[in-house]
């Protein structure tokens, strides 16, 4: 194991002052604090990529340098901040020390706000350029995602837009990781690290195959749907908002099938195996096959499940995500 950093040696000095005799005793450090002149951006991005790839070969993969090169600008800005930053394990890998953990936060910070410099630059004041990831929950992307990405790109035509789709988990990992600037997300299990704002509410409804006995109904009730075979969408946190309106009203439904994806479960319910609990209601009322499935409100009317745009509270907005969230409030004012 290699740990790499500086030492601090101690010397101690004998001043008799003219009044007062005492021993002082003098730390000296053999490293100075830093200036700007001391580190660079550029070191502080190798350290973050090493941090991020969690092994000196990942991060000089990313970087297109070589481990040794990489090594050597993460043993110098060690040396430069006078700090160890890493512990480096042959067979595991970079782990990072608690200074480390703490400099790579503000680090990844620094980096992002050099990177806002230059997009600065590069526009004006009209004009935001540089880019924009945002995730989006994957069974919203599909409706939400185009009708604001068609006005925002019309707006901000140098704006680079990367999209990322995921369930509410893999979302939350990625805007504190710094891989998203902004997700748009259900107000389920969310972090109270992140700030939220409403966009709209949608409510669950049920689904079936026009053949199915329900179908032809005016309305069915959670009591019906209890005794039923259930498809479902076994993705947080959908599947346990649907399965809350059966607990709050103290029924457990019959779950049948468990599935992954959104058009799976549309597609059993569309040959009769189960009908399902959605919320989202896309316009093709047929599944890939092309059978046709039947849409149920829910008497008593269910609780909603409101959609969010959200990011971490401790990192502030971009421009480009900015004006994402302001195009996101008026669209669904």
């Amino acid at each position: 194991m290699r740990r790499c950093g500086h030492k601090i040696t101690a010397t101690r000095r004998s001043n008799v002052d003219e009044s007062v005799g005492r021993d002082e005793s003098v730390i000296r450090d053999e490293h100075p604090a830093p200036n700007w002149n001391d580190f660079s951006l550029r070191q502080l991005a190798h350290f973050v990529a090493v941090a991020d790839a969690g092994t000196l070969a990942g991060a000089a993969e990313r970087l297109f340098m070589s481990p040794s090169a990489v090594a050597a600008s993460l043993s110098e800005l060690e040396r430069l901040l006078g700090a160890d930053l890493c512990v480096r394990r042959r067979a595991q890998g970079v782990t990072l020390t608690p200074v480390g953990r703490v400099l790579l936060v503000e680090a990844k910070r620094l980096l992002a706000q050099a990177a806002e410099i230059s997009y600065l630059a590069r526009g004006n004041d009209q004009e935001l350029t540089g880019p924009l990831v945002v995730g989006c929950y994957v069974t919203l992307a599909p409706t939400v995602l185009p009708r604001l990405l068609e006005t925002f790109e019309t707006d901000h035509p140098r704006v680079t837009l990367d999209l990322v789709e995921g369930d509410q988990i893999r979302l939350q990992e990625g805007l504190f990781a710094g891989e998203l600037d902004i997700a748009i997300m259900y107000d389920l299990d969310l972090s109270k690290a992140l700030t939220s704002v409403p966009l709209y509410e949608p409510r669950a409804y049920a689904l079936f195959a026009a053949d199915h006995p329900l179908a032809s109904a005016d309305f069915v009730t959670l009591e019906q749907l209890s005794t039923e075979p259930l498809a479902l969408f076994n993705q947080a946190p959908s599947a346990r908002y649907a399965m809350s309106l059966f607990h709050d009203v103290g029924l457990k439904p019959n779950i049948r099938h468990r599935t992954q994806t959104y058009e799976l479960t549309r597609s059993l319910v569309a040959r009769n195996l189960a009908y399902a609990l959605l919320v989202q209601r896309p316009t093709n009322k047929s599944s890939y096959e092309g059978f046709s499935i039947v849409e149920k409100e829910i008497l008593p009317e269910v609780k909603g499940c409101p959609v969010v745009l959200a990011w971490p509270r401790d990192v502030p907005l971009s421009p480009r995500a900015k004006a994402l969230e302001q195009l996101a409030r008026a669209h669904y004012r």
